[in-house]
């Protein structure tokens, strides 16, 4: 009888325990849910959007200028082969023509000039016609070298366009790594997105800031609070058709790496405002701050570019009475912003 009773109470602890470790494993499970990460307030992701959409940004400039890089050795490959086989179309006229000649010599043979005169029967004749074989014969010697110069030109023009399509196959796969890494952060930004409602993310994306808050110092110190001042009329018509232009676009999505019409990046809608003007400018930020005369901020006036962050990575055009319009962001639209929205690097004025 003991026996039994003691099984029993060995048996009743088993189960106690088993119990137990249960209860554990439950409550650590429910112990991990209720301390697991809450999801990020507004306020910290906009923060990182906006760092995001400034990281892309910077990336997408990298990819215009490689793009344009891409784009001009295409062209000049295209130009090359043009040249090369108008080049070699011209080399094998002259080898035809020079196995002509050779083929009539060899059917009509040679004799010696001697035993030639020594059978004419007119020796008078003969010496002409041998003066004339002179001459042609001349014209076949350059000829020769003719044909060894161009065969030379036909070698280097494909050389270069060799060293072309290298450059076109480096670009390209540098265009591809780049644009893995913009829709990397721009995939991450949407996700961050995701988590807010809709009313929040129309907040977050009606911002102009690229991860620094609107009157943030500029690169020159002052305080976004000084406003910038200069004309309100632009400067000359072509100033005044870059506006407006700009002006149009208003509304316009922007899509990076877009040059319009109808959709636009920050230096894509600079560069066909100013098209439109009738002035090419570079397809960067970086090279379009230097596409100009430097402005100072209290002079602005309508159509001046103006730059913004240390990099001068974003970039807007001047519409007057301290507004720019500018491509903001993935998911915004073409719009106007104070011109002290965000932090200000320099202006130019294009010529």
């Amino acid at each position: 009888m003991n026996a039994r009773v003691a099984s029993h109470s060995k048996a009743t602890a088993r189960t106690a325990g088993a119990i137990a470790l249960v209860g554990a494993a439950t409550a650590g499970a429910l112990g991990g849910l209720a301390h697991a990460d809450p999801r990020p307030a507004p306020a910290e992701v906009q923060a990182r959007v906006d760092r995001l959409h400034h990281e892309a940004e910077q990336a997408v400039e990298k990819y215009n200028g490689v793009a344009e890089k891409a784009d001009r050795a295409e062209r000049d490959l295209d130009d090359l082969r043009d040249e090369a086989a108008r080049r070699t179309a011209r080399l094998n006229d002259a080898r035809d023509a020079l196995g002509a000649f050779a083929t009539a010599q060899y059917r009509s043979g040679t004799a010696d000039p001697t035993v030639q005169l020594a059978l004419s029967a007119e020796p008078e004749d003969y010496l002409r016609q041998a003066a004339l074989l002179e001459r042609v014969g001349s014209r076949r010697a350059a000829a020769l070298t003719d044909v060894g110069r161009q065969l030379r030109e036909v070698r280097q023009v494909r050389a270069e366009a060799d060293e072309r399509l290298a450059e076109l196959k480096s670009a390209r796969a540098e265009l591809k790594r780049r644009k893995s890494a913009i829709n990397d952060k721009l995939a991450e930004a949407r996700r961050l997105l995701a988590t807010l409602t809709a009313g929040q993310r129309e907040s977050v994306l009606g911002a102009d800031g690229h991860g620094a808050a609107a009157g943030a110092a500029g690169a020159d110190g002052r305080a976004g609070r000084d406003a910038a001042r200069g004309p309100v009329q632009a400067p000359n018509a072509r100033a005044a058709r870059a506006v407006s232009y700009a002006r149009s676009a208003v509304g316009s999505p922007y899509v990076w790496g877009a040059t319009g019409p109808g959709s636009f990046d920050c230096s894509g809608l600079t560069q066909a405002a100013w098209g439109a003007a009738g002035v090419s400018l570079p397809r960067t930020t970086y090279t379009q701050a230097a596409a100009g005369t430097a402005v100072p901020r209290s002079a602005l006036a309508p159509g001046d570019l103006v730059f913004y962050y240390p990099g001068r990575t974003h970039v807007g055009i001047y519409a007057g009475g301290g507004q720019i319009i500018h491509a903001p962001r993935p998911g915004a639209t073409v719009r106007y912003a104070p011109v002290d929205a965000m932090p200000f690097a320099t202006a130019v004025r294009p010529a």
